[in-house]
């Protein structure tokens, strides 16, 4: 099992775009979600080095000791709401699962989110994804009514954290 100081966050490479690929949609084909409207579709997928490289996105892998990519966790502007960001694309390898990094990796996307200026956080994901609303709901998100900006139209489930010290 994989525990939390055997593991490193750092910034996706162009050299890490085809292991998060793979990792985001071998997780959606598990949980039946590799259809229209998911990520899994998304034409930047493949390139998210390219997509994520500038100042309001972020994306990060998670390396296990042996500099494996065994998950990734980043965060976009979230334009309806202010001063908000969206969490994007948590997801992790089946030997990483069940370890606590999950919580361990919106901790650390939460500050990253903070150090960039946003007060407050945004999610959205799926039923079929039950241990990460788990998750989500444990570190203080609370589930919001859908927003009419949402772009992956399959997703039926939407999360709004405040994550602003002074909140």
């Amino acid at each position: 099992m994989i525990t939390g100081d055997m593991v490193r966050f750092r910034e996706m490479t162009e050299a890490d775009n085809a292991a998060v690929a793979a990792l985001v949609r071998d997780n959606l084909k598990q949980f039946k979600l590799d259809t229209p409207g998911t990520v899994y579709f998304d034409s930047v997928l493949d390139h998210l080095s390219d997509y994520y490289g500038n100042n309001e996105r972020r994306y990060y892998v998670i390396e296990d000791a042996n500099g494996e990519v065994i998950g990734g966790i980043g965060y976009d502007r979230f334009e309806p709401m202010q001063d908000t960001a969206e969490l994007q694309k948590l997801y992790l390898t089946d030997s990483a699962k069940g370890s606590g990094l999950g919580y361990r990796m919106i901790d650390f996307i939460e500050n990253k989110m903070r150090e960039a200026g946003y007060k407050a956080s945004y999610l959205e994901t799926h039923d079929n994804l039950q241990a990460a609303i788990h998750i989500y709901e444990k570190t203080g998100y609370k589930e919001i009514e859908r927003p009419k900006e949402v772009v992956h139209s399959t997703m039926n489930r939407f999360f709004h954290k405040f994550i602003d010290s002074e909140s």
